[in-house]
């Protein structure tokens, strides 16, 4: 006889809420929460295998943190995060404090200042789905067959609050009628956990503040050359260097064993211990790819990523290898239009713009107007149709004319949408590889001494610029321009 959703339902040790008004204090009970929940559905999950006909439904919740003021008073206004706009109470569902634990207690301790009052942690009302509780550890046997159904016993997750809602802009509210605090749930942060740890075959917890997107196996090859150099060099700050596997080495002659298949996203880590080092993740050819990608890293909120690939160049003037600094984006992606409407223009980021220029010209050692020679700065067209030049041209190239591009590809503006919906800050740095509109298409043998120079470059300028953002302040990276009429007050 199989369980029934009629099942009592025992839950794990509640916990009354307590105030705090010091950041890394509340965030060690967010774990002591989080921690006594996940072992307490461990627990239950291996009784309910090992005496096969459980005999209650088993369920935890998230914990969460929130926050009531009574106040209009702002703080400063040059601020782009780390307060609420006005009195009301503010909460969010909060997982794997372990994991986000530096990022919670920045953000928690930014509104302690700003409004002076303390944040209360407690469990929240949203349940934890088996499968995110059970993630990342060790201590539980996920594998085989069970005698019941899952679901009658334990929570899975729920997609009807696994959304982007709150990012939207769509006004949403929780269900007890406070205002999100942060710009995702719980359960939507645990979704992307899991699917990161898919597609890039490796935990979340390598991921570093500033990610580069390539669409080029070769980067990958320069990306670990580059880290094996700085691995050499004790002042480096580089601590590690991490490819898929999770194979992790920390000297300049550490063997990467091969895997025998690679995950659909190759990613690869260059760590510092402040976790302000590089990722590089091989997202493959296409914007579906692009949006997959940066769905799922952007809840690690990240303060920077950047696309670093190849494109068509699209004026007569330009050589093989030169480079394109985007500074505006045409958007024929497709992937993007029910969450970001074409119409919201996707403006460059001063910051970011000034910082790959810079990275260029230190690399290429040409500055000023000698740097036009070998770099051009105008709009990207992104399109979803890898062989549009086999559609009659008109059209489209009239399109491409009207709209001043001068290269194309079909990642970069997907990447710079979603850094736009999710407020990470973003830029785009091409290498051009081939003119289909004056004959010189992408073919084996064509690639000069020049071109091949440059495509070297191109990832060490890629990770240059990121040193440079690194560098940065993070309220002047993280800037009100990305922010819109109602925020969260977490970043």
């Amino acid at each position: 006889m199989k369980p029934t959703r009629s099942l009592p339902i025992q839950t794990a040790p509640d916990a009354e809420p307590q105030s705090f008004t010091d950041a890394q204090e509340a965030v060690a009970h967010l774990r002591m929460l989080y921690d006594r929940a996940t072992d307490f559905l461990a627990d239950q999950f291996r009784e309910a295998v090992s005496d096969g006909l459980p005999k209650a439904r088993s369920r935890a919740y998230y914990p969460e943190i929130r926050l009531t003021t009574t106040t209009f008073d702002l703080p400063d206004s040059r601020l782009a995060f780390g307060y609420v706009p006005e009195p009301g109470t503010y909460a969010t569902s909060v997982t794997r404090p372990d994991l986000f634990r530096h990022y919670l207690e920045q953000q928690i301790d930014l509104l302690l200042k700003n409004h002076g009052q303390p944040v209360v942690i407690g469990y929240s009302d949203t349940p934890i789905p088996l499968h995110f509780a059970m993630a990342g550890r060790d201590d539980v046997a996920m594998a085989g067959e069970l005698a019941f159904t899952l679901r009658d016993v334990f929570d899975v997750p729920d997609l009807s609050i696994t959304n982007d809602d709150i990012v939207n802009g769509e006004g949403v509210r929780n269900a007890d009628g406070s205002i999100p605090l942060a710009p995702f749930t719980a359960q939507r942060v645990d979704y992307s956990l899991a699917r990161l740890a898919h597609y890039t075959a490796t935990d979340p917890e390598h991921f570093q503040n500033h990610v580069l997107f390539t669409n080029y196996q070769f980067y990958v090859d320069e990306f670990e050359a580059y880290a094996r150099l700085q691995l050499a060099d004790p002042d480096s700050g580089y601590t590690a260097f991490v490819s898929p596997g999770n194979h992790v080495i920390d000297s300049e002659d550490g063997v990467i064993p091969m895997l025998t298949r690679l995950p659909q996203m190759p990613t690869y880590h260059l760590k510092r211990k402040d976790g302000q080092g590089v990722t590089l993740v091989n997202i493959g050819v296409g914007p579906s790819n692009a949006k997959t990608a940066t769905d799922h890293i952007a809840v690690l909120r990240p303060h920077a990523w950047l696309m670093v690939g190849h494109c068509a160049g699209l004026r007569n003037s330009q050589s093989l290898g030169d480079f394109v600094l985007a500074h505006a984006y045409l958007r024929e992606d497709k992937v993007l239009d029910e969450d970001l409407p074409i119409w919201v223009p996707i403006p460059a980021l001063a910051e970011i713009q000034i910082a790959l220029q810079e990275a260029v010209a230190e690399m290429t050692q040409l500055k000023d107007y000698e740097l036009k020679r070998i770099m051009r700065t105008g709009t990207v067209a992104t399109v979803d149709n890898r062989n549009w030049e086999l559609r009659d041209q008109s059209g489209p190239v009239q399109r491409l004319s009207q709209s001043r591009a001068i290269a194309l590809d079909m990642e970069s503006a997907t990447i710079a949408a979603n850094g736009f919906r999710f407020r990470v800050p973003y830029g785009t740095l091409l290498c051009v590889s081939d003119k289909p509109l004056h004959g010189e298409l992408k073919l084996p043998g064509m690639a000069s001494a020049f071109y091949k120079t440059q495509v070297a470059r191109h990832l060490l300028i890629g990770v240059r610029a990121m040193e440079r953002l690194r560098e940065m302040p993070l309220d002047r990276i993280h800037s009100r321009k990305l922010r819109s009429f109602e925020e969260t007050a977490f970043l």
